[in-house]
């Protein structure tokens, strides 16, 4: 909570990150790609294949939660004391869009994009039923425009709950993606939160097939708070021939 909501060094790298991704779009929009960032139907992390972009327009498609806003309110709850549940999460969806800011960069970023004529997109799993609240906070935080259905996607716009792979076809078979922004590999492609185990996972993202995608259409923002990356126990984490002991002792000793 201290490094994302109160830290210097999270403001850097966020809005390092903004400042990157619209260099990264500004340079595609002067030079039309052929294909959207967006992986096809049928595309793995071994042989990704991706949404041609023909001549449509241009659109930047984001995460809301910890990537385009900052939820001060929910968070200092937790903060002090308060305990998640998807009923305190909805209830805070509903009222909590005057205790929200941008991450550091967003607006700038955003209204970059916009003058660029890139459409802004938000993408987030936020749930249909309070998208009235969603983009109250969208807009109130200065991010908007946020339409629902237009430029604004939610859990429960199509049966596929939490993942947002489709919402993502959906936008790709009317825009040219130019760039994907999200706190969580989710927000890139389900394919990544379909693997299981810590090591593997960390492996994927290295894959040579789609490596050179980070920072060049995709982006990822920090966030050490919620959600998928924040799992795996000492084994999974910290390698066996990698530990260190002092004074000669073994691993497993100074491990308890």
């Amino acid at each position: 909570m201290q490094y994302l909501y109160g830290s210097a060094e999270a403001a850097v790298v966020t809005r390092q990150n903004w400042d990157a991704l619209v260099d990264h779009v500004g340079a595609k929009v002067r030079q039309r790609p052929a294909d959207s960032v967006i992986l096809a139907d049928g595309a793995t992390l071994q042989a990704p294949r991706y949404v041609p972009c023909g001549g449509k327009p241009f659109a930047a498609v984001f995460d809301v939660d910890e990537t385009v806003l900052l939820n001060y309110g929910f968070e200092s709850w937790q903060a002090a004391g308060g305990a998640y549940s998807p009923e305190r999460w909805s209830e805070w969806e509903r009222t909590g869009a005057a205790d929200v800011a941008p991450t550091p960069g967003a607006k700038a970023a955003l209204d970059a994009l916009r003058g660029m004529g890139v459409t802004v997109i938000f993408n987030t799993n936020r749930h249909a039923g309070n998208a009235a609240a969603t983009a109250q906070a969208i807009e109130g935080a200065g991010l908007g425009p946020a339409e629902h259905g237009t430029t604004l996607f939610l859990q429960g716009d199509d049966d596929t709950g939490g993942h947002k792979d489709a919402r993502r076809a959906r936008i790709a078979s009317r825009y040219c993606v130019l760039a994907l922004g999200g706190d969580q590999l989710g927000d890139i492609s389900d394919l990544f939160n379909a693997i299981d185990d810590v090591r593997d996972r960390r492996a994927a993202i290295g894959s040579p097939a789609i490596v050179g995608n980070w920072g060049e259409g995709w982006f990822l923002f920090p966030n050490p708070v919620y959600g998928p990356s924040i799992k795996g126990g000492m084994d999974d984490v910290f390698p066996a021939d990698k530990r260190w002991a002092p004074g000669g002792a073994t691993a497993e000793a100074a491990n308890g």
